[in-house]
């Protein structure tokens, strides 16, 4: 099939929202985050409100079944530092396009923008990843994931599922081997960014291709979720930190993210940073309604989506076998529409190509198919993989370190307008303020000539 175009039922990587209004009576999923240890006394104390569901003692933090009329009165409890209702979250790229065309190409054009290759040369890179682990908390992988990714760059023995969540139920589940029967394919396009993959006997250059991922699914198989079970994922993450892995580098990509941040999930977030982890998360999909969380959350390395503007001309090859040009200017860049621009109190740090980037994406289950992904769910994994290599360099960089020399060394991108043409041939006029850029856009190059 040739360039068909399939407009997703969800805006995107970010799905702005939270739970919907509930009747007083009704009983639902609320995140608490306490300011002392749970003990048996304060867990039947705040029992009495409801039926408490799951304990996360690292970060002080339950969940518990209770009526919406109750929100008010938890959260005035002395020993609560906040609680809120489950919040949802979703990763959905904003379209998709069918790769019509599978000649072999080691460079394709997002790679070659973020300057970690080039067309006819391949890596330009030295580093490559090695030795560090990039978890993608997501859908998980595809059954058939083998055949798109080599299995020793997959952690299975770390590979994590966890579900439930929200609605009625409040109860956040393990389900052993699930991340890897994943239904939506959404975590497999975000993996071949970070790693390359397989195509037609051939492969694709990632960013990291020698890092080792840790396929996490905290998305369910429609590719939606809820924060109490991100932030499982998250501390689970992080408690590989600071034990199996204590001596490698760790980073944590997240493409999904909701309109609130959820007081449980802040506080894993906290967790993971404080134990080394390195946390970047797509900025949203909202365009000009705002950012959404974790990505606006200042500590987290937010990455809205850029385009290049040869994209879509050349034949149908343009993906591999156009050359970004060098040195990176600007003007050959642009900040898609769906791109989540920042609003007061959210903090948007670089941008990275989420444009029409392809990779493995089954529309159904078990055969092999690639597609062009947009949203900044695809920008979000070329910022992890980048972080990857700066670790990879130097390990004992903190979040801290890695976002200020991601923002230092990043190229500016002015509030401008660029003409740009679509898969059906239409050229348009797509224009941003400076509320949608950050820092501006991400290149390895300068990122890595920057990292001690």
């Amino acid at each position: 099939m040739n360039n068909i175009i399939r407009i997703g039922a969800l805006a995107g990587a970010i799905v702005a929202g939270s739970t919907h209004a509930a009747s007083p009576s009704q009983m639902i999923g609320i995140n608490v985050v306490l300011n002392q240890d749970a003990t048996p006394q304060l867990l039947a104390d705040i029992g009495s409100f409801g039926k408490v569901r799951a304990v996360m003692e690292a970060i002080d933090a339950l969940t518990i079944q209770a009526r919406s009329s109750d929100l008010a009165a938890i959260q005035a409890l002395p020993y609560v530092a906040g609680a809120n209702p489950d919040q949802s979250r979703s990763g959905r790229p904003i379209d998709t396009v069918a790769v019509s065309d599978f000649a072999n190409g080691r460079s394709t054009w997002n790679l070659d923008a973020a300057n970690v290759t080039d067309v006819g040369v391949g890596r330009t890179e030295g580093l490559d990843g090695t030795g560090v682990y990039v978890a993608v908390l997501d859908t998980g992988l595809v059954g058939n994931w083998r055949r798109y990714f080599p299995q020793e760059r997959i952690a299975s023995r770390y590979g994590a599922a966890f579900g439930g969540g929200g609605g009625n139920v409040g109860t956040v589940s393990t389900q052993p081997d699930k991340w890897g029967r994943d239904q939506d394919s959404h975590g497999t396009h975000v993996t071949s960014t970070i790693l390359g993959y397989s195509l037609g006997g051939g492969s694709v250059n990632g960013v990291a291709p020698m890092a080792t991922v840790i396929p996490v699914k905290t998305l369910g198989q429609n590719g939606s979720g809820w924060s109490s079970v991100i932030a499982r994922g998250i501390t689970y993450v992080a408690d590989l930190k600071a034990g199996p892995l204590a001596d490698s580098p760790v980073v944590i990509n997240m493409s999904l993210g909701g309109g609130v941040l959820d007081a449980v999930e802040k506080a894993a977030l906290d967790y993971a940073i404080d134990k080394g982890v390195i946390i970047v998360a797509s900025a949203g999909n909202s365009g000009t309604r705002g950012m959404g969380y974790p990505g606006a959350y200042a500590p987290v390395l937010s990455v809205a989506a850029t385009g290049w503007t040869g994209e879509w001309s050349g034949g149908p090859g343009w993906w591999f076998n156009r050359d970004v040009p060098d040195p990176t200017d600007i003007r050959d860049n642009f900040i898609a529409n769906f791109s989540s621009r920042q609003k007061a109190g959210q903090d948007l740090d670089v941008a990275a190509p989420g444009s029409a980037v392809v990779g493995p994406y089954e529309v159904n289950s078990g055969q092999l198919s690639y597609y062009f992904l947009s949203g900044t769910s695809m920008a979000s994994p070329h910022v992890a993989g980048i972080a990857a290599l700066m670790l990879q360099k130097n390990p004992e960089m903190t979040q801290a370190q890695v976002e200020a020399i991601l923002e230092a060394s990043a190229i500016p991108l002015p509030a401008g307008s660029r003409s740009v043409t679509s898969p059906s041939g239409t050229v348009s006029t797509v224009s941003w303020g400076a509320d949608a850029t950050g820092a501006g856009i991400v290149t390895a190059d300068r990122a890595l000539s920057m990292t001690p």
